[in-house]
């Protein structure tokens, strides 16, 4: 590898990728959650499908908030 960061890394370190895991995370949270109350395994489709129409802007909203405190103490 060079000294040059390669194209993964500096995806990698993206505002854009994080925020993707960011809210993989939640979705997945989301589909254990629902799996659990509705006793058999949702699927990702079903469970994206659903974190977006119930909680998805809410939780940009949210995250958004966060990081607007964090840029203000700094």
């Amino acid at each position: 590898m060079t000294a040059s960061r390669s194209g993964s890394d500096l995806v990698k370190d993206s505002l854009l990728y994080k925020e993707f895991l960011a809210e993989r995370e939640e979705i997945l949270r989301h589909k254990w959650l629902e799996s659990e109350r509705s006793g058999h395994d949702i699927g990702f489709e079903k469970a994206l499908l659903d974190w977006i129409v119930r909680h998805r802007s809410d939780w940009r909203a949210r995250r958004q908030a966060a990081q607007q405190q964090q840029a203000d103490r700094n």
